[in-house]
């Protein structure tokens, strides 16, 4: 029987626990994959410990790559082999998952399948977040945060190729390394980085913030921008960000805020394959190098959580069944 992790009951991360399971069947539309490698993501850890409710027993996971195992009926679009990769699949802590075959996206010749598991989620955000959200252009200076995290590495690279003039904070020197080696600009700390910013753009500040990072870099963020800037709020790795008056918005210059989420921006599957296969040519081009920071075993999901959040790992995070 094949493995997967179930989680019984909201905990820390001992809850994560390897079970042997019946292998999942494709309902009509669906794919079976048989995963490479599975992503690991934040929300996750809020599924996991209750703080986004979930029904139990369940399996984690959504994000993964793999080789297409079996269809189900009405699949005209993918066959047994196929290389595929996804972002809104079901329990993909396992060796087998399910995925609906509009949301699949094929895997080209050149990409390996870590890789393409690997860049679903944090890749299709970065697309979103820059050219959809606020699309940048080669004259707009940048703040995005966390800048050696998964999706942080991969703005800096993507917001470089645009023209884009990129700040980007972080909490070490190792990935104050990652950071510049990915192409930033100014490498800052958190402490004090709007005023930082101000003094780096002659009191001006910059066009936009892509913040992922939530309650403790919200209230700067919104300092560094210049008049009419945009706030992009995209996560809360650090805590949700406590109810904001809008005239914050009118007295820091005529700020516009938005919190978007990438279902929002993955309405259609002629949308998922702009942005996927964007981001794809861009890797096979050598244009964006996908960080897999860390690899942990599908039996060792309770480490990948623990060193998640504990800000262990930089880049992407990958369980490998």
């Amino acid at each position: 029987m094949p493995s997967a992790i179930v989680v019984q009951q909201s905990g820390g991360p001992e809850v994560l626990t390897l079970d042997s399971i019946d292998r999942p069947e494709p309902g009509p539309g669906q794919l079976l994959v048989k995963v490479a490698a599975a992503g690991v993501n934040f929300i996750e850890t809020y599924q996991r410990s209750g703080v986004y409710p979930v029904e139990h027993p369940f399996t984690p996971g959504a994000e993964a790559a793999g080789t297409v195992e079996a269809v189900g009926e009405d699949v005209t679009d993918f066959s047994a082999g196929d290389r595929v990769a996804f972002a809104e699949g079901t329990g993909t802590y396992a060796e087998y998952a399910l995925v609906d075959a509009d949301r699949a996206l094929p895997v080209p010749d050149g990409v390996d399948l870590e890789t393409a598991a690997a860049l679903p989620l944090q890749g299709m955000t970065a697309h979103y977040l820059i050219n959809s959200t606020f699309e940048v252009q080669p004259d707009h200076t940048v703040l995005v945060h966390a800048g050696a995290g998964g999706v942080g590495l991969l703005l800096i690279q993507l917001l470089k190729a645009k023209g884009a003039r990129v700040f980007t904070t972080v909490s070490t020197q190792e990935k104050e390394v990652l950071a510049r080696i990915a192409g930033a600009d100014e490498v800052l700390g958190y402490e004090g980085f709007a005023d930082a910013v101000k003094a780096l753009t002659d009191g001006v500040g910059v066009d936009v913030v892509y913040d992922g990072v939530g309650q403790a870099t919200f209230d700067e963020s919104l300092q560094s921008l210049r008049v009419r800037g945009t706030m992009v709020l995209f996560g809360g790795a650090s805590g949700p960000v406590p109810p904001v008056d809008p005239q914050r918005l009118n007295s820091g210059g005529g700020l516009y805020l938005t919190r978007p989420s990438i279902v929002h921006y993955v309405r259609s599957p002629e949308e998922r394959r702009w942005r996927s296969s964007e981001l794809f040519d861009a890797v096979l081009a050598g244009l964006l190098n996908v960080r897999i920071g860390a690899r942990y075993a599908l039996g060792d999901a309770a480490q990948a959580h623990e060193d998640l959040e504990g800000r262990k790992t930089t880049g992407k995070v990958l369980l490998v069944p």
